[in-house]
């Protein structure tokens, strides 16, 4: 991920093995992960079990909230692409029970793949 990206607010794709070896101690026996998303601090990871949004607090960022949603809990998203003036893309996740969607700013090369990850693991 390059500064100026992390700067503007958009999120970068992340290797999934480091993801992994961070994540292991809080990850299900048969889970796995399959992408990972970084912004700054937080982090959007996709496992083969649910969504994981990590949002890292306070100055050290040692106080970390780990938001989990299991797919079948998700009731819709949205992948908004960049435009010729809005060069942000955006993911938005609806989970039942909340009117009020996530949201993530993404690298706008990122939306398909993102929008394609999610899907997959939400329709297998």
């Amino acid at each position: 991920m390059g500064l100026l990206d992390g700067l503007m607010g958009n999120a970068s794709e992340v290797d999934v093995a480091e993801v992994s070896e961070s994540l292991a101690e809080i990850l299900a026996d048969n889970e796995s992960i399959t992408n990972a998303y970084k912004l700054i601090r937080d982090m959007l990871v996709l496992t083969n079990k649910r969504l994981i949004f990590i949002d890292k607090q306070g100055v050290t960022g040692k106080k970390v909230s780990y938001h989990s949603i299991p797919y079948k809990s998700v009731t819709n998203f949205i992948v908004e692409t960049a435009g010729t003036f809005d060069t942000d893309s955006e993911l938005k996740v609806w989970v039942s029970g909340n009117s009020t969607p996530l949201e993530l700013e993404l690298k706008s090369s990122l939306a398909p793949s993102v929008q394609q990850a999610l899907a997959t693991q939400m329709f297998s």
